[in-house]
């Protein structure tokens, strides 16, 4: 303990004190006089008064208790037991600190560590029911400000809003995809206010792919009407009602509706389908024309609604940022046909770029791995007019296709025609790689995959695309920064047959990228998502892949 009050500025003998204060003057000075050479003085007068001698006869008249050892910076002034008893004492422990410093020093510690220092003592158990140490502990660890005092008045301390409401339900706190099938989402779970909100995330109606998105609360937690947490269910449209939450294992957890009959609607079926399309499209089901997406609309509403709000939910955390990142990764939406807008994660691999599926589809469930772009292989776009044609867009894409074909074919002839590559270089013949630097500088003749990565394209070039190509959204820049080959994933419905087809990546600014499907002739628009997303980072990458890794299993 009295360590600990030596780190925190207490407890200080006044000879470091005086140590402290002779190692910031100027060595060179000589104007200021040694402070304990000064004492030393003022006691050799002191006891010269007394004794009516000189400096020796000074200490030779002390008795016992009046002398004070000179090097431990004592003075006899008048007796050193009478000063011991009449100044303060210094403290010699945490223990003997006043109770306005150890609030102020139990403020600065971690929440988590405070009932282990309310066992040390009943001093220190006492002083950690002081408010002002929980409502710092809210405000730095949750971020909550002046609701808190709101949450006093109303009868609730912040110690009880600390250890039972913010504390145990820490775990939660974050973002997760829930358990729907294909169709996944996005639940993020924060501190908003005085409750715990578990907010789905929502894209916009399509085709409107950079509006904001929309947000539904689907839980909350709370202790307005009791000394503890109750756990609200906000599904449906009678208001909040009876819920719970259980913590299956480490980032898992799962949601359950104690009055599912505050889901049904007075109309039956039929007037909850149409509630729920006007909030899903923004639309009325005469409106949607399309017979095929009328169906995958009255498919998502049977399967989605069976669950009653009654979900597991898995961590995801956001994507790393690395500084040779081409831009900055994130969450994004973008518009999938007649599927409507999804929500990927975009994400940097080394020298590739990869967008994974939060929401997905029957076809392309969420947590698939939808765009996988090479960042090695760079295409140049030809002039605007050559833009326009579908076949000269095919041409250059296919190029670096077929030449990553050849590449890995190559790679796949074993090692043993590597070893005599490597060999027959060494006796001067044409090495493997030579014959495979070859065959990239014939392709790159006749593809023009566009300069290596160290070349800086212009910063703006024009763009348009291809006529015959569908986009969702007509509205899309008309300037690109760069562009790269890429494969997208395309299934039958159900997942069936999966295959990476190739198409081009277009990087259009920060927060906006496409890319052309050019097996389905078909553009994907997607606008970055710009929420402010809390205790979503990952930790490191080793545990952001292997998220990813465990999300495709999930839908596999």
């Amino acid at each position: 303990m009295a360590v600990c009050a030596r780190l925190c500025g207490v407890g200080q003998s006044r000879r470091c004190r005086r140590r402290q204060r002779h190692n910031q003057q100027d060595p060179g000075s000589d104007s200021d006089m040694d402070e304990e050479e000064e004492e030393r003085i003022v006691g050799q007068r002191q006891g010269g008064d007394v004794g009516g001698g000189g400096p020796e006869s000074a200490v030779a008249t002390a008795g016992p208790s009046d002398a004070c050892e000179y090097g431990s910076g004592h003075v006899n002034r008048g007796g050193c037991a009478d000063r011991a008893s009449t100044g303060p004492p210094h403290p010699q422990s945490l223990t003997d600190l006043p109770p306005e410093l150890l609030v102020e020093i139990f403020s600065l510690l971690p929440g988590t560590t405070l009932p282990n220092v309310a066992l040390i003592c009943k001093k220190f158990k006492q002083i950690l029911n002081t408010e002002t140490i929980w409502r710092r502990r809210c405000m730095e660890e949750f971020g909550m400000k002046e609701d808190l005092r709101k949450m006093e008045v109303g009868g609730v301390s912040s110690r009880d809003l600390y250890v039972k409401l913010l504390h145990p339900y820490r775990h939660i706190l974050g973002l997760w995809q829930p358990d729907i099938g294909p169709y996944g989402g996005l639940l993020n779970v924060v501190v908003d206010g005085l409750f715990i909100i578990g907010w789905m995330y929502l894209p916009p109606h399509d085709p409107r792919v950079e509006d904001p998105m929309r947000r539904r609360p689907l839980f909350r937690i709370h202790m307005w009407e009791s000394n503890k947490a109750t756990v609200e269910c906000m599904y449906g449209h009678k208001g909040p009602h009876k819920g719970d939450i259980q913590t299956v294992k480490k980032d898992e957890f799962s949601t359950k509706c104690n009055q599912t009959d505050h889901h049904r609607m007075p109309g039956g079926r039929q007037e909850e389908f149409r509630t729920w399309l006007e909030e899903e499209w923004g639309r009325t089901l005469e409106e949607i024309f399309h017979e095929h997406m009328q169906e995958l609309i009255l498919m998502k509403f049977i399967y989605t609604s069976q669950y009653d709000n009654c979900l597991t939910y898995r961590r995801i955390y956001l994507p790393p940022v690395m500084p040779s990142d081409l831009l900055q990764p994130g969450l994004f939406k973008g518009t999938y046909g007649s599927h409507g807008l999804e929500i990927v994660m975009f994400s940097f691999h080394g020298t590739s770029a990869r967008a994974t599926k939060l929401t997905g589809d029957p076809n392309v469930p969420a947590g698939q791995l939808t765009l996988d772009v090479d960042l090695n292989r760079p295409v140049v776009l030809p002039d605007l007019e050559h833009q326009r044609n579908i076949e000269e867009l095919s041409r250059l894409v296919q190029g670096v296709h077929d030449e990553i074909q050849r590449e890995a074919e190559q790679q796949a002839k074993g090692t043993s025609a590597t070893v005599k590559g490597v060999a027959e270089g060494a006796c001067g013949g044409p090495s493997a790689a030579e014959g495979v630097e070859a065959d990239h500088g014939a392709c790159s003749d006749s593809c023009q995959p566009g300069p290596s990565p160290t070349t800086d394209p212009p910063e703006a070039q024009p763009f348009v695309l291809p006529l015959g190509v569908m986009a969702r959204n007509e509205v899309y820049p008309r300037t690109c920064r760069k562009c790269f080959y890429g494969t997208g994933l395309i299934a039958g419905h159900g997942f069936t047959s999966p295959e990476r087809t190739p198409g081009l990546f277009v990087l259009f600014d920060e927060d906006r990228f496409g890319f052309i499907w050019l097996e389905l002739k078909s553009f994907s628009l997607y606008s970055r998502l710009t929420d402010n997303l809390a205790h979503a980072h990952a930790p490191n990458m080793e545990r952001f892949e292997a998220m990813l890794h465990n999300m495709q299993s999930w839908t596999s």
